[in-house]
C-alpha cells in the first residue's frame, strides 16, 4: 500500500512539472512573392493575433528573415505561439472555429481561392520549453524594432542519445544561466518533438542591433565558464549541425 501510495505521488508530482512548462508552436509561412507577403501581413495583424490575445495567449511572435540570414527562401514569416500547455495548443483550432470576430477580420485569408492562396506552404514546428527556462520571455530591448536582431538557432544531435546530452548541457550545465548572465535576451529555449530535422533542439536570442549581436557572442566565446563547460568530456560531439537565422519583428509582434 505504502509503495503504490508513493508510485503515485511520484507521478503525479511527473505530470505537474510537464505542466509546469510552455508548449511552443513555430509556424513559419513560405511565400511567392509581395501580395501574398502583404495579404499574410494583414491576416496576422488583424485577424489571428487579435483571436490569439482574446484565447488567453498574450503574447506573439511575428518575425521575417533579415536579408543576410542563411535561409535560402528569404519570403519567410516566422510566428511563434507560446502556449500554456499542449491541451491549450490542441484546443486552439476549436476556439478560432467559434471566434466571430475572427471569422471576419480573416475573411480574405480564411476564404481564399485555391488559385490565389495567401501562402505556398506552412511548416511546423513543435517543442517542449526547456526544463532550465520554463517559460517565454519578453525581451528587455530599446531600439526600433527594425533594427533588432533576433537569431534563432538550431543544434541539431547525431543521435537521441546526443541530442539529449546537448539539452543537459544547457540545463544542468547551466548553459541556459549563461547565456542570461551574458544578457542574451533569450525569449525561448525548446526540445523540437515534431518538425521536420530531429533529434534538434532551438532557441531565439535578441539583441539591439548587429553590432551588439556579435559583441555578446564575441563575449560568450571568451568566458571562462563556457571553456570550462565545452571542455567537459561528457559534453563533446553533441551537435552535428548548427544552423543560424537572422530574423527582425513586425511592428505589430508582440515579442
Amino acid at each position: 500500500m505504502r509503495a503504490g501510495l508513493l508510485l503515485s505521488i511520484a507521478i503525479c508530482l511527473c505530470i505537474g512539472s510537464a505542466q509546469a512548462r510552455d508548449f511552443y508552436q513555430l509556424k513559419i509561412y513560405h511565400l511567392a512573392n509581395t501580395q501574398q507577403s502583404i495579404q499574410l501581413d494583414e491576416f496576422l495583424r488583424d485577424a489571428y493575433l487579435p483571436a490569439l490575445h482574446r484565447a488567453g495567449i498574450p503574447n506573439v511572435g511575428v518575425f521575417k528573415p533579415i536579408v543576410d540570414s542563411q535561409s535560402n527562401d528569404k519570403q519567410q514569416v516566422y510566428v511563434f505561439i507560446p502556449y500554456a500547455s499542449y491541451d491549450q495548443f490542441s484546443a486552439l483550432d476549436g476556439v478560432l472555429a467559434r471566434d466571430k470576430l475572427y471569422q471576419k477580420a480573416g475573411e480574405a485569408y480564411i476564404r481564399a481561392l485555391y488559385d490565389t492562396p495567401p501562402y505556398e506552404r506552412i511548416e511546423t514546428i513543435l517543442l517542449n520549453a526547456f526544463i532550465g527556462s520554463p517559460h517565454a520571455q519578453l525581451p528587455n530591448l530599446t531600439s526600433p524594432k527594425s533594427e533588432r536582431v533576433y537569431e534563432l538557432r538550431s543544434y541539431e544531435g547525431p543521435t537521441e542519445s546526443y541530442y539529449r546530452n546537448k539539452v543537459d548541457m544547457f540545463n544542468s550545465g547551466d548553459e541556459v544561466g549563461l547565456f542570461k548572465r551574458l544578457g542574451f535576451n533569450a525569449i525561448f529555449y525548446g526540445e523540437v518533438i515534431a518538425g521536420s530535422r530531429m533529434p534538434n533542439l532551438m532557441y531565439l536570442t535578441t539583441f539591439e542591433n548587429r553590432k551588439s549581436r556579435d559583441e555578446h557572442w564575441e563575449a560568450f566565446g571568451k568566458d571562462d565558464y563556457w571553456k570550462t563547460l565545452s571542455a567537459k568530456p561528457e559534453y563533446q560531439n553533441n551537435v552535428s549541425r548548427n544552423q543560424q537565422i537572422f530574423l527582425y519583428p513586425t511592428e505589430y509582434s508582440d515579442f
